[in-house]
């Protein structure tokens, strides 16, 4: 009985360690798309896209697009803003794909606004260039 019973767990054991259907173990989850992040401190540009979007140039070139639910208020008409990830102080201010962020814009109505938004992707510089011109950063 108790060789059956170590039997049995060793099988429990090594079940936990098999192959997914259609994976390859490690392989398959290195396939995933790296994740691509901006330093918050350091946009060179921002434009507002449709409604809800905004679309941040950083030091490097590279243009974010950052989605928010309800739209950021005086966004249109802001000279600046700041980007800051949630949870800063894990994140040391850098913002990636698929990161919650808190964009303040100095309203001119209010003191300050802000909105939450997810930075949603990077553009490639073909999808940049089909940006129309007024969103482009």
């Amino acid at each position: 009985m108790n060789r059956s019973l170590t039997l049995a767990a060793a099988l429990v054991m090594s079940a936990g360690c098999a192959q997914p259907p259609g994976g390859t173990g490690l392989a398959a989850t290195s396939n995933r798309p790296e994740r691509a992040c901006f330093n918050v401190d350091q946009v060179r540009n921002f434009r507002q896209g449709g409604v809800g979007q905004v679309y941040v140039r950083a030091a490097g070139g590279d243009v974010f697009q950052l989605d928010s639910a309800g739209g950021c208020p005086d966004l249109a008409f802001a000279q600046r803003l700041a980007i800051l990830p949630d949870g800063a102080g894990l994140a040391g201010g850098r913002a990636c794909t698929t990161d919650a962020v808190r964009i303040v814009v100095p309203g001119s109505t209010t003191s300050t606004d802000v909105c939450r938004a997810r930075v949603t992707r990077r553009l490639t510089e073909a999808e940049v260039t089909a940006l129309p011109s007024r969103e482009r950063p």
